[in-house]
């Protein structure tokens, strides 16, 4: 449902783009005219494709931000993907080792003899009488 939402918000804010760029400013011609726009406004009449173009891009502002708002609160209401992944963390914790027991090496550790326990180190050699 989201992933609709998002592909007619994508679609709609291109389309808004695009209706806002063919209309033609205050001084008359702007993009419009560079796209062919010039030429509808004989075919509508002198006012016919300014309103005309008016209500496509009020439609596409109303369509555009009914898709945020919904987008806004789908966002708001899911679980933040840090949060998910400290949780997913958390259950996939090793249970702690019992005090005052060995301590194994983990799993992935590169295979090493470890120290004996208790053992000093050797004693250095005698000297070498002369």
């Amino acid at each position: 449902m989201i992933t609709l939402v998002t592909i007619v918000h994508v679609f709609v804010c291109v389309f808004l783009i695009l209706v806002i760029l063919l209309q033609a400013g205050k001084s008359g011609g702007g993009m419009g005219a560079a796209f062919g726009g010039a030429g509808a406004q004989t075919v509508f009449g002198g006012r016919g494709a300014q309103t005309l173009l008016g209500k496509v891009t009020s439609v596409s502002a109303a369509i555009f931000m009914i898709t945020s708002v919904t987008l806004a609160y789908n966002a708001s209401r899911s679980t933040s993907v840090v949060r998910r992944a400290a949780a997913t963390q958390r259950t996939q914790l090793p249970a702690a080792p019992a005090p005052g027991g060995p301590i194994a090496p983990p799993s992935n550790a590169p295979a090493s003899t470890p120290p004996a326990p208790n053992q000093s180190a050797p004693a250095p050699a005698p000297a070498p009488a002369r």
